[in-house]
């Protein structure tokens, strides 16, 4: 295909932090934006040039999307495959269809892995209770039941263990299809961030040890504190995973590091990552960067990092009654960038930005963050002065 050049205009299907992202790099670099988002205050609709503010599989807004657009692209998995589809026949869409409808769901998921020969923790398709009951014994216990569609963040996750009944578990994640998948012991969480190009060219980020809180990412370090033999495995089967997948656009592989050794496959995101937020700051080219050119058939950017980094969420619950967090404790140091996604309301969970520290080590750059954070978290637990203010 022939490279699509600044001037053209991108569709954005999904306006949350990850689209706002994609539409700042993407206004960098020449282009136009059209979001297609059904919430009218989304972060995306501050950045984008033209918003429809209509569902996901609007009939109207995806002719007009089909007809005005060069390609399209998504933010998040949970779009309608059926939505995708439709605009494939008029114009590139990457992802494609058919790898959103693969990942959107935990159960075609994990079984394309297993059926790929990808290694993943031991699970069982659960249609009911009575499933779950069936692949106890060779699942075991502790275990996690995930639903199988629009779990993220923690949500749509139950652990199952000895004082967890299994009807308990199976209604605290409201029933119906879901995975059963035996409980890793970890050594650690790891991610791999890689773009993938329709010639398939492959540029990856390094490997990035995650931390978790509540389900939901915590904290990300780059480089991930790991042997460097099983980085580069990591990043070999990331690049398979895509390969087998025929996928073009960015996409992040999550793995379990078990503490037995064994390296395994947990998830995968259609879409540029939480975890890979340090590429912002560290990479000539971001993951959002990369995003975009991978959509317009560009080569594909620099991966190289020039630092260690530290990347820390910024969840609602640091808003106490609506009081910003104490800003002046991260930008104090020359070495720390804070983002903001522009959402209005703060909530516990909601990941409200993020900031990132930069050092010679990761030692470094973790013990500045974490300085951060304690202090954030102090200030945030403070009883209330009176004032308040919006989240953005």
């Amino acid at each position: 295909m022939n490279a699509i050049l600044p001037g053209a205009t991108l569709g954005l299907i999904g306006g949350g932090q990850l689209g706002a992202l994609f539409a700042t790099a993407a206004r960098h670099m020449g282009y136009r934006v059209l979001l297609l988002e059904p919430d009218a205050s989304c972060p995306a609709s501050h950045v984008a040039h033209e918003h429809l503010a209509c569902a996901y599989d609007d009939e109207a807004a995806l002719t007009s999307m089909a007809r005005r657009c060069a390609a399209v692209t998504t933010e998040f998995e949970n779009v309608p495959a059926a939505s995708l589809a439709h605009l494939a026949r008029y114009l590139p869409v990457r992802p494609a269809a058919e790898a959103v409808a693969i990942i959107q769901d935990r159960v075609r998921e994990k079984s394309f892995l297993r059926d790929a020969g990808f290694a993943t923790a031991r699970f069982a398709a659960i249609e009911s209770e009575a499933d779950i009951h069936a692949a106890l014994p060779w699942i075991g216990t502790p275990a996690v039941l995930k639903s199988a569609r629009l779990g993220y963040d923690g949500k749509g996750q139950s652990v199952l263990d000895a004082a967890t009944g299994v009807r308990r578990a199976y209604q605290e994640i409201g029933g119906g299809r879901c995975v059963l998948e035996e409980r890793i012991e970890l050594a650690c969480e790891i991610s791999i961030i890689l773009a993938r190009g329709h010639d398939g060219e492959v540029r990856r980020y390094a490997a990035t040890e995650n931390r978790h809180r509540n389900g939901i990412l915590d904290m990300s370090l780059a480089p991930a504190r790991i042997d460097a033999r099983l980085a580069q495995r990591a990043a070999e089967i990331a690049e398979q995973i895509a390969m087998a997948l025929n996928y073009v656009g960015v996409m992040a592989v999550e793995f379990f590091v078990a503490r037995d050794g064994r390296l395994l496959v947990n998830e995968l995101a259609p879409r540029p990552h939480n975890s890979g937020h340090w590429t912002l700051d560290a990479a000539i080219s971001s993951q959002f960067e990369q995003q975009v050119r991978a959509l317009c058939g560009l080569p594909l950017g620099e991966t190289r990092h020039h630092s260690a980094f530290a990347m820390v969420n910024l969840l609602g619950e640091l808003w106490r009654d609506g009081r910003p967090p104490a800003w002046e404790y991260v930008l104090a140091s020359p070495d720390t960038r804070l983002w903001l996604y522009g959402k209005r309301e703060a909530r516990r969970g909601r990941k409200m930005g993020h900031y990132t520290c930069r050092a010679a080590s990761v030692a470094e750059a973790l013990r500045l963050a974490e300085d951060i954070q304690t202090r954030l978290q102090s200030v945030s637990s403070q009883p209330n002065d009176g004032v308040t203010a919006h989240a953005a």
